[in-house]
């Protein structure tokens, strides 16, 4: 079975921060921002070579340990679970920055060399000074930039828990993306463990078994792709699947990740792992009234549910105050303390 091609993801040349929040941001869509970061000192030496570049990011190194992965060439770079789902088919670990990019450079000879990659260490921490070099007017000056380093190697569809725009430094990246009510479609995989911090699709874009996963095909009929060159940036949206295929023997690649989410608010994915704990295994008849609840209560089916009430016996139904969130985080760490 032929299946369907993803359609191009729609491009802009030289947005700035006003079409980023008044028109893509809103849609909801994602979006690739040509040329963004042309003028970078680091793409212009990504440009003239590898080894122009790793001099460059040298000059910032704070010689910190970074963590990275490592995966053997039989794996072909792509970083997932292992064959019986009970693990990864990598080793995590740390090592020092600079013989890490020498590493890759050397191994860009050899036909299968290990799979590779340092993610998503803060640049700031890592590379003092690079970050105000390498600036970028669409984000907002307190999201912290975020490096990605690595050879030839394959990130499953996953989806993030923010907002995402990255830069291609160097080398050449394919996005292919499906939007989030895809979720049955692209056969999650396990909760513990995960290779990115989410569940990852168990399906090989590039080679599915669609034997074993059929739905994998509706999928697709959402799909968009996109291949970045440097200087080249991808706006992802909130909780967009992604899956991201690194094209060359080196590859360096910045994102910054934000949230209009008030701060102080808990995480949604920490609700989701309760409700596992207090929802997933009640019965059926149970789980149908509590589907109504939250229905009713948390996502407003019934418009707002505390419009009967008065203001002052809304209660958590009520405006969010810091004196409401304080007891309401009380409550949680009695019930917390309780299991």
């Amino acid at each position: 079975m032929n299946l369907p091609t993803p359609s191009p993801i729609r491009e802009y040349e030289r947005a700035d921060r006003t079409l980023l929040d008044d028109e893509i941001r809103p849609s909801r869509q994602p979006a690739v921002l040509r040329g963004i970061a042309t003028d970078w000192p680091a793409v212009r030496a990504a440009r003239e070579s590898d080894e122009a570049l790793v001099d460059y990011v040298k000059r910032f190194s704070a010689k910190a340990r970074v963590a990275a992965i490592v995966g053997e060439p039989e794996i072909k770079g792509h970083f997932f679970y292992s064959d019986d789902f009970r693990g990864l088919n990598f080793q995590r670990g740390q090592t020092a920055l600079d013989p890490f990019l020498d590493r890759l450079l050397r191994d860009r000879q050899i036909d299968a060399p290990l799979a590779m990659a340092v993610q998503s260490e803060t640049i700031p921490a890592v590379l003092p000074g690079f970050a105000e070099e390498n600036a970028t007017s669409l984000i907002r000056s307190d999201i912290l930039p975020r490096m990605w380093i690595g050879n030839r190697i394959h990130v499953a569809p996953h989806y993030d828990l923010y907002e995402n725009i990255g830069i291609v430094v160097a080398g050449r990246r394919r996005f292919t993306v499906f939007p989030p009510e895809q979720i049955a479609n692209l056969y999650a995989g396990p909760f513990d463990p995960t290779p990115a911090g989410t569940p990852v699709s168990v399906v090989d874009p590039q080679s599915p078994d669609l034997e074993r996963y059929p739905r994998f095909t509706e999928a697709m009929e959402t799909a968009q792709f996109a291949e970045l060159e440097p200087g080249d940036a991808i706006y992802i949206p909130y909780h967009w699947w992604h899956g991201v295929d690194s094209l060359e023997p080196f590859n360096f690649f910045v994102n910054y990740w934000w949230s209009d989410a008030r701060p102080e608010l808990g995480r949604p994915y920490d609700a989701l792992m309760y409700a596992f704990y207090a929802l997933k295994h009640l019965p059926p008849d149970q789980r149908d009234v509590w589907r109504t609840m939250f229905d009713h209560y948390i996502f407003g089916a019934n418009g707002d549910p505390g419009e009967h009430l008065p203001e002052h016996a809304r209660g958590v139904l009520g405006e969010l105050t810091p004196q409401l969130l304080a007891r309401m985080r009380a409550t949680l760490k009695q019930i917390a303390e309780s299991l």
